[in-house]
């Protein structure tokens, strides 16, 4: 929250955004890094339209967005600031300060919908052979490697779990995702046996058996491991395997999302496990669900022709 307020300090203020960003704090539980989000999607609004401490109008938001357009951003871009100041507006109309909101009826920009990048079966295979397990480190790596390609975690979900978090007899975690929300998510196997090989054979090497911690990945000065270390990590294992382009902690999720589909498995239970609060959001994956659907029809309507077959 610190440096969210930082970052509205430097230009003017919305009325209110202060009370609004604690608000989105304590009210909604948000994260810090939407809580940034919203700092600097606004802090941007108020240095274009605020004066005199007025709440700027439908007008002054019109010429806003339009300016968004005109210094390149896209209509994903564009959407995410509305959602923000739609939000802002939101509030602003619970307390009484407004009468009539000014984003309302403003249509959000169109925006193509892009299919999800994630993995093939080889390259995941070869990412999780990368890390060298002879080594604290090596098995650290291939654990939590191991646990966000069998959970599909967010990375920040990843790096926050606790020791009390890992339920093994069950085969399951809880998980702490947005908005403070917990869910459950099973584990697979390979990932259980990574996870107790790295609590048997490598934390207490890394720790050197001097420190305690409650987070079940450390670095070796005791403390969790931070989203920013994963992802180097996670850069430098995919250049060993040989994924060189936009491999990212998200690419895995995507990539547990969409072998889960292909798998069979139904939507509804894939947003369950993404901790997706709308399915909407799970929908994203629906160029699976096509896929798998004209394979089924392929397969087994007696009127069906396969595709490179078809009249």
């Amino acid at each position: 929250m610190r440096n969210a307020a930082k970052s509205v300090a430097a230009v003017p203020t919305l009325p209110l955004l202060r009370e609004f960003l604690n608000f989105c704090r304590i009210e909604k539980g948000l994260s810090a890094n939407s809580l940034q989000a919203y700092a600097n999607d606004l802090g941007r609004f108020g240095g274009f339209g605020a004066k005199d401490g007025q709440i700027p109008g439908r007008e002054t938001l019109h010429l806003y967005l339009n300016s968004l357009y005109r210094a390149g951003l896209s209509g994903r871009s564009v959407a995410r600031h509305l959602a923000s100041i739609r939000g802002y507006y939101g509030f602003l109309l619970q307390e009484g300060k407004i009468e009539i909101d000014p984003s309302e009826n403003i249509a959000t920009p169109k925006q193509w919908q892009n299919i999800p990048k994630f993995l093939n079966l080889e390259q995941v295979d070869g990412l999780l052979a990368a890390p060298d397990q002879t080594t604290p480190i090596g098995l650290r790596d291939y654990a939590m490697l191991q646990l966000l390609y069998a959970t599909g975690l967010r990375v920040s979900e990843l790096c926050k779990l606790r020791m009390t978090d890992i339920e093994g007899e069950f085969g399951v975690l809880r998980v702490t995702g947005k908005g403070n929300k917990q869910r459950i998510v099973p584990i697979g196997r390979p990932a259980l046996a990574a996870i107790e090989e790295w609590l048997r054979s490598g934390r207490a090497r890394m720790l050197k058996q001097r420190r305690a911690s409650p987070y079940l990945f450390v670095t070796a000065r005791g403390g969790a491991m931070t989203r920013q270390m994963f992802w180097t990590l996670l850069k430098g294992y995919g250049k060993k395997a040989g994924i060189f382009h936009d491999l990212s902690p998200h690419v895995l999720r995507h990539s547990f999302a969409t072998h889960l589909l292909e798998g069979g498995a139904d939507l509804r239970s894939v947003q369950t496990m993404l901790g997706h609060a709308d399915i909407s959001t799970t929908q994203v994956y629906t160029h699976v669900m096509r896929s798998r659907l004209r394979n089924i029809v392929d397969e087994h309507h007696p009127r069906a022709y396969p595709m490179e077959n078809a009249p």
